[in-house]
């Protein structure tokens, strides 16, 4: 069986890994870029900081990645292990993440609105399901958390109304809430900072998130690995794949990785397959600011921030030279700040106005005192950063997913799955590694058709 790997981020590379480890050697992995890690790339400027697309912290689901993991970066300097500390900026302070088990931290009335709201849904004998995201906030945290928070926070990030959005993807995703334990967190005033299987991660102590990949890339034979070599054209039926430079490549499996929509507007598909599926997505600017001197006593061993309200353009901020000291040239003169703002048709961005709107948003949330300190800004966009778990995405993908298979194709990764709830680098990973899994010996497939079953398999105490 002859494999041909579209794509070398996480989920092609997570293939190719098995693949060679399986001792299978007809496969052919080819990357459209002049680099692999797709969108957990990392790029150094002329400079010399480093910056990631996003705020990529690496955790596991799975004793398999773990061990992969473990046997990369020997060569450039390691791994280094953090505790999160993640923050939620909100009237004029820093509230520990997440944001419902600490809202004792906020102001009095505040406070008890958002707790009144907790209160009101426990007294709620029967609730009826919730048919949207929207509604599954207000049914879940109430609607004093709701408006001061997660609906503000979640148009910012995913940049559509929630009654858009489904609710299949939340799982380990969103804290649940807790009276009990808000109050206890209260009456002792605790932080309650441990939720969530990040709470621990650990990070490349040079290169960035990218240097995983490379490092990845490295150990895999070169021959079977080609950059620069964008494919074209998909004959689904003569199972043949056409490149920007003329060649063509034919398999008997196909693995895609690329956007899902963007494969079939490139595929010969039947009907009523012909058009891409309607699938929401929203674009990502990340905005670097390279700064001199070093991070305010505040920000000194903080991770990233959350940022529910209209005085920033961003979602979050990541204190990125807190990662790894060489994420910048010199650790003891310079530090660096990374900046997410989302856009789709429903939330508009100006991307020429974009940096300096960044600049200010941080200007106004004390993240940086003033312009002086600056030294300069990096930039960079992705038309397709998230794919967003609509109302009907599952609807709408999974009858073309039978389909491809079928005819031998696999769509795999964060967009080639389309599952957010399933995007992280780990389960990307392990999608590609399922895949081979699944062709030479009909393995299941868990991470991509049981979400919640992975997403239980936590870093403690998970089964394998």
């Amino acid at each position: 069986m002859r494999i041909l790997i579209l794509g070398g981020g996480p989920a092609g590379l997570g293939a190719a890994w098995r693949l060679a480890e399986q001792g299978n050697e007809d496969w052919l992995l080819c990357e459209a870029d002049d680099h692999f890690g797709g969108l957990s790339a990392s790029f150094q400027d002329t400079d010399g900081f480093v910056w990631d697309f996003g705020g990529h912290v690496l955790f596991s689901h799975y004793t398999y990645f773990d061990n992969v993991m473990n046997s990369l970066l020997k060569d450039s300097g390691g791994w280094l292990v953090h505790n999160r500390e993640a923050w939620v900026w909100m009237q004029e302070r820093f509230v520990p993440y997440p944001l419902q088990n600490n809202i004792h931290k906020l102001p009095k009335n505040v406070y008890w609105e958002c707790l009144n709201g907790i209160i009101d849904i426990q007294n709620q004998s029967k609730q009826t399901k919730p048919e949207n995201f929207a509604e599954w906030v207000n049914k879940t945290f109430g609607k004093g958390l709701a408006r001061c928070f997660f609906n503000p926070y979640n148009f910012k990030v995913w940049a559509y109304p929630l009654e858009q959005m489904g609710i299949s993807w939340v799982g380990e995703r969103v804290a649940p809430v807790d009276l009990k334990q808000v109050l206890h967190n209260a009456v002792f005033q605790n932080e309650d900072t441990l939720w969530g299987p990040n709470s621990t991660f650990r990070f490349p102590k040079n290169g960035g998130t990218g240097a995983i990949w490379n490092s990845l890339a490295a150990q895999l034979p070169s021959e079977k690995l080609h950059l620069n070599k964008r494919a074209v054209a998909v004959d689904i039926h003569k199972r043949v794949v056409t490149f920007s430079t003329g060649e063509s490549e034919t398999y008997d499996a196909l693995l895609n990785t690329m956007p899902l929509t963007d494969f079939v507007k490139m595929a010969e598909l039947d009907e009523p397959f012909a058009k891409p599926p309607s699938l929401k997505y929203s674009s990502t600017h990340v905005v670097g600011l390279a700064l001199k001197g070093n991070p305010p006593e505040e920000l000194a061993s903080k991770c990233w921030i959350y940022f529910p309200e209209g005085s920033c353009p961003f979602y979050r901020c990541t204190v990125f030279s807190n990662y790894s000291p060489n994420n910048v040239p010199h650790g003891d003169t310079q530090w660096s700040l990374m900046f997410e703002v989302s856009e789709s048709d429903e939330k508009r961005v100006d991307s020429s106005a974009v940096i300096e709107d960044v600049i200010q948003g941080a200007l106004n949330t004390g993240l940086i005192s003033d312009r002086a300190s600056l030294d300069h800004t990096w930039y960079r966009f992705e038309r397709k950063g998230y794919p967003t778990p609509s109302v009907n995405r599952d609807r709408n993908s999974t009858p073309l997913q039978v389909y491809l298979e079928k005819n031998g194709v696999y769509s795999r990764g964060r967009l080639g799955a389309w599952k957010y709830e399933v995007g992280n680098m780990d389960h990307s990973f392990m999608q590609g590694v399922e895949f081979v899994n699944h062709l030479i010996a009909s393995g299941e497939e868990l991470t991509l058709w049981y979400p919640e079953i992975v997403n239980n398999l936590h870093p403690s105490g998970r089964k394998g």
